[in-house]
């Protein structure tokens, strides 16, 4: 019974690491749009989700286009 439960536990966490995984890239693929929206002018970072903000400010910042970076 106990090693049962154990590789059950086991498989909940690793199943939580790639739901993590998936998430973190899908945030990351969500930023990219933001940024290719700021830079065409079809939003502005202020509109930007604040769970987003952050990585979308890092890659304007990469691209040298701080000056899209406005509140």
């Amino acid at each position: 019974g106990a090693v049962c439960s154990c590789r059950h536990e086991g498989g909940i966490i690793m199943l939580w690491r790639i739901l993590l995984w998936l998430n973190r890239k899908e945030v990351k693929n969500m930023a990219v749009i933001y940024v290719a929206l700021i830079v065409k002018g079809k939003r502005t970072y202020a509109s930007v989700p604040a769970v987003l903000k952050e990585q979308v400010k890092e890659m304007l910042i990469d691209l040298e286009l701080e000056d899209l970076i406005t509140e």
